[in-house]
């Protein structure tokens, strides 16, 4: 390894590419970790999830590095790794996980009950999720690496395609996941709240999962125009509060077999102001008696940047008695991305899924990530992807 280089959180609103540590194997309390490899990083991605921190909307402390979609090469491995070789082409879930406890076991690995001492969880470079640095960097630590990464099968098939596939480390799965909790299969009506990365994600998954049409609604115009584009239909939030309504002009109900919040607790109503429950209002609202609601959508115990206190602690103002009422299911938290990495990658490598396009991934070098965190913030309809040593630019 030369000297490392990561893209660090330094308050509200700023991030800075800077010289940091070179990776070393042990975990963020200092015990040594014979179960990780050293990654060269290849393409790491700027996630709506960090746009949270770098606003300050969560208590994510000033030096994180930050980083949890990373795609990379495995340059050194510890005693104790077994699958996997240098030289080896990887994703790493975002979700740190340890395959050994009961939740890994059940695949639950967004929960995983080792790898964090606070709760339920790891992930790189994010806050109240274990210390583990992050990978928006040239360099980074995976524990637990026989389990957690995900090999491709060719060097040179993974370098042709590699921008649709450092979506598999978040975006993809995260999507899809959404689009399987919201029950969505073969003729379904399907509404997904939010047009950016995750959103499209989402829409792109409920396609390949057999819906019959695909609504995505949102207040960006540019996100809006891309999504239509990518062959979804748009729902101009800015038209009207009614959103039942405008489903109904274009499907003859106000109703969906499914709904997906892509959005999460940084929603805002028609007022312009935010409105954290808004999204899962709606869902409630236009899904049918006994359909699903999906909420990849982040949400958080705390967020010191709320319009009111209840809302700081994560308590928010639902109808829940609607969602009673219709029999709904929802499901939340952290998607498990080892229960679909390996089914979406190949949906990649055969052609299936150009999720790349469907995102508008623009690749960037890592020292110029600050410019993409301030496109993303200002509603881009990008999804930034990292160069942090020329590989994807080479390819």
């Amino acid at each position: 390894m030369s000297s490392n280089r990561g893209v660090v959180y330094m308050g509200p609103g700023k991030v800075e590419v800077q010289s940091i540590a070179d990776p070393v194997m042990a975990a963020p309390n200092g015990r040594k970790l014979e179960h990780a490899v050293i990654l060269k990083v290849i393409s790491t991605n700027i996630c709506g999830s960090d746009q949270h921190m770098v606003r300050g909307r969560t208590t994510a402390p000033e030096g994180l590095v930050l980083g949890h979609e990373i795609t990379g090469e495995v340059i050194e491995k510890g005693s104790d790794v077994e699958m996997l070789n240098v030289g080896d082409i990887v994703s790493v879930p975002f979700n740190v996980a340890c395959g050994r406890c009961r939740c890994c076991k059940e695949q639950d690995t967004g929960v995983c009950l080792t790898v964090n001492p606070d709760r339920a969880g790891g992930a790189y470079g994010y806050v109240d999720m274990g210390g583990w640095v992050g990978g928006q960097a040239r360099y980074v630590m995976v524990p637990y690496a026989d389990f957690n990464l995900l090999k491709f099968p060719d060097r040179d098939q993974a370098m042709e395609k590699i921008t649709d596939l450092t979506m598999l480390s978040d975006i993809l799965p995260t999507g899809f996941h959404g689009a399987v909790q919201a029950g969505v299969g073969v003729g379904s009506v399907v509404y997904v709240a939010g047009a950016g990365p995750v959103g499209l994600a989402a829409a792109a998954s409920a396609q390949i999962l057999g819906a019959a049409i695909v609504m995505i609604g949102d207040f960006n115009k540019e996100r809006l125009d891309h999504a239509a584009k990518m062959g979804f239909v748009p729902v101009d939030l800015t038209q009207s509060d009614r959103l039942g309504d405008m489903i109904a002009e274009i499907t003859g109900s106000p109703e969906v077999d499914a709904a997906i919040d892509a959005v999460g607790f940084e929603a805002r109503g028609h007022s312009g102001g935010e409105q954290p429950a808004i999204v899962l209002n709606q869902m409630m609202d236009i899904t049918r008696v006994a359909g699903s609601i999906g909420i990849p959508g982040l949400y958080v115990t705390e967020d010191p940047g709320a319009t009111d206190e209840a809302a700081k602690v994560g308590s928010l103002s639902l109808r829940f008695g609607l969602g009673w009422a219709k029999a709904q299911s929802f499901h939340t938290g952290q998607t498990p991305v080892l229960k679909y990495n390996r089914q979406l990658m190949q949906a990649i490598l055969h052609g299936r899924l150009p999720i790349a396009d469907i995102v508008n991934a623009q690749v960037i070098s890592l020292e110029d990530a600050a410019k993409g965190y301030e496109a993303f913030d200002h509603g881009a309809a990008k999804k930034f992807v990292l160069d942090p040593h020329g590989m994807l630019k080479a390819s």
